[in-house]
C-alpha cells in the first residue's frame, strides 16, 4: 500500500531528496522498486510533492499550492497513478447513496461523497491551477462566473435570477435565443477520479437551492425540484438508473457564492451531453492540450 511521507520542512530540496534516493537501500522498500514516470525510485523513497512527477521536472523545493494539505489529499498526491483504481458506477451509487432505480425522489444509503477523490497527478494539476486563478481572479468563484459561465463579472446583478427555480434554462436557449438564462450546464473542469465511461457534470444556477440548517442537507421540496429538473432534462434519452446526482455538503463545498449540483451519467449518448454543454471541454483537458484559460 502506498503512504505518504511528509518532508520535515516543507520547503526541503532536490539535493536533500537526491542524496536520499541515492543513499536508499532497495530492501527497505522492497526487492524491486517501484518505477514512477521512468524514475526507478520508490514512491515511498519520496515526500508527496514529487510524485507522479519526472524527475526531470522535480522542482527544487515542495510548491507553495502543495503545503499546508489536508491528510487526505497528502494521501492521494503519494500515489502513483498507475496505483490508483478508479471508481466503477456501483460505488458512485453507493457513495452518492441514490436511490434512482427505486424511483424514489429521496436519496437514501451513504451519501458519503467525502469518499470521491481525484486521480493523483489530476489533484496536482488542480491545485496548481486554482492556486494561478485565485492571484489572478482573487477567487475561484470569479474565475467561474467571467470565463466559464459567461454571467458577467459576478457582481449580484449578473447573477439575479430571471425567474423562479428551473424556469430560464441555457439548454432551451436554441429555441428560446430571447430567454434570459438562470441555469447553464458544464463539464467538471476537474471530475473526480471515477471510470472513464462516467460522465460528470455540474448544473449552475442563479437561483437558492435551499438547505435545511439543522442537517446541512436540501429540504424536502428543493429535492423534490433537482429530481424533476434531471428527469425532465436527462431523462428523454438517458435511463433514470444510469443517472445520479448530488449537492456537496456546505464543508465539501470548493466554489462558494454560485449555486450548483453535480449530475453523474453512466455511459451516456456523448452526442447527447455535447448539446446539454453545448460542446463544452472542462478545463482540465485543455490545461493537459497545454491550452491556457487564462
Amino acid at each position: 500500500m502506498p503512504h505518504y511521507n511528509e518532508p520535515s520542512t516543507p520547503a526541503a530540496t532536490i539535493t536533500d531528496i537526491d542524496q536520499k534516493v541515492t543513499d536508499a537501500d532497495p530492501r527497505d522498500v522492497g526487492n524491486t522498486p517501484t518505477v514512477v514516470n521512468g524514475d526507478s525510485s520508490s514512491p515511498e523513497s519520496l515526500p508527496y510533492w514529487l510524485v507522479n512527477v519526472p524527475r526531470s521536472e522535480w522542482p527544487a523545493e515542495c510548491p507553495e499550492y502543495l503545503r499546508d494539505l489536508v491528510p487526505k489529499s497528502i494521501k492521494c498526491l503519494s500515489t502513483p497513478d498507475e496505483a490508483y483504481k478508479r471508481q466503477d458506477w456501483e460505488l458512485v451509487k453507493e457513495i452518492v447513496g441514490g436511490a434512482a432505480d427505486r424511483g424514489c425522489l429521496a436519496r437514501i444509503g451513504t451519501n458519503h461523497i467525502e469518499r470521491f477523490q481525484r486521480v493523483p497527478s489530476d489533484l496536482r494539476r488542480y491545485l496548481e491551477y486554482t492556486a494561478q486563478i485565485k492571484k489572478k481572479y482573487g477567487s475561484v468563484m470569479d474565475f467561474i462566473v467571467q470565463k466559464r459561465l459567461h454571467w458577467g463579472e459576478g457582481k449580484p446583478e449578473d447573477l439575479k435570477p430571471k425567474g423562479c427555480p428551473f424556469e430560464f434554462d441555457a439548454c432551451l436557449a436554441d429555441q428560446f435565443p430571447e430567454s434570459p438564462e438562470d441555469i447553464k450546464i458544464l463539464y467538471n473542469d476537474w471530475p473526480y477520479g471515477v471510470e472513464t465511461d462516467i460522465i460528470h457534470l455540474v448544473v449552475w444556477v442563479k437561483f437558492e437551492l435551499e438547505d435545511d440548517p439543522a442537517t446541512d442537507d436540501l429540504t424536502p421540496k428543493a429535492r423534490q425540484e433537482i429530481e424533476e429538473y434531471v428527469r425532465r432534462t436527462f431523462c428523454a434519452r438517458i435511463p433514470r438508473e444510469e443517472i445520479v446526482w448530488f449537492k456537496n455538503w456546505k464543508s465539501l463545498k470548493s466554489v462558494h457564492a454560485i449555486e450548483h449540483f453535480h449530475v453523474m451519467i453512466h455511459n451516456p449518448d456523448m452526442d447527447f451531453v455535447r448539446e446539454l454543454t453545448h460542446g463544452d471541454m472542462p478545463l482540465i483537458e485543455r490545461v493537459k492540450n497545454g491550452e491556457s484559460e487564462f
